[in-house]
């Protein structure tokens, strides 16, 4: 009788310690399987509305990924789950580089069109820098208030803002060029060429200067 219980004692140590696994195991393959769907469910999304939520997608993918490999630890099937892991963070890791291209590029546009907004105020229309809301009218105060803006501010633009800065003086140009057919007048016109001489020397010796800053930074 004593060996009757002590052989049904240790039969319920085992089917308890199988249970155990069981349920280790089970866990392991739901976590990793609410990980695989979140990966995919977040790769469906435009790259677009990711960059715009991209900080809390990346939060809520690292907790999930790191929950998904605490519970392999116990798993009996770890290997398998581990490699199911690693496929999922390798796609999600592509569809990231992505997303953080178009992050970076929406925050450029951004940081552009607030750039375009202080050369040109409340009137400006962003217009991939077409400028048909520029006409006879007030092209000599759109030119007049970039230079000023752009004398004022001379000594903090970086490098890429003068690049930025030529290529939005050259898009202007080529509307004056269209404007100039349309009846501008021609005292305007010649304060545009005042302002055009006074603007070429300042732009010149501002990008050589910000950038020999920035080269001395680096080497720093």
């Amino acid at each position: 009788m004593k060996n009757l219980k002590l052989t049904l004692g240790l039969v319920a140590l085992a089917t308890a310690f199988t249970s155990c696994k069981d349920e280790n195991q089970q866990m392991a393959q739901d976590s990793v399987a609410s990980y695989e769907k979140y990966v995919d469910s977040v790769s469906n999304v435009s790259q677009t509305e990711a960059a715009a939520n991209w900080d809390a997608i990346q939060s809520d993918h690292d907790k999930m990924k790191m929950d998904a490999e605490n519970t392999l630890a116990n798993a009996k099937d770890k290997e398998a789950l581990q490699t199911d892991v690693d496929n999922t963070s390798t796609k999600y890791e592509e569809y990231k580089v992505k997303v953080v291209a178009e992050k970076a590029r929406t925050e450029a546009e951004g940081s552009k069109i607030t750039l375009h907004k202080t050369f040109f105020g409340d009137k400006y229309v962003n217009d991939d820098m077409k400028f048909n809301w520029v006409n006879k009218d007030n092209i000599l105060s759109v030119y007049d208030n970039f230079y000023e803006t752009v004398k004022t501010n001379k000594d903090i633009y970086s490098r890429e803002d003068w690049d930025e800065i030529k290529l939005t003086y050259e898009a202007l140009d080529t509307r004056k060029n269209t404007v100039e057919n349309e009846g501008l007048s021609g005292s305007d016109n010649m304060k545009i060429a005042s302002i055009k001489v006074k603007f070429a020397p300042m732009y010149t010796v501002n990008r050589v200067g910000s950038k020999s800053e920035e080269n001395a930074e680096a080497k720093e």
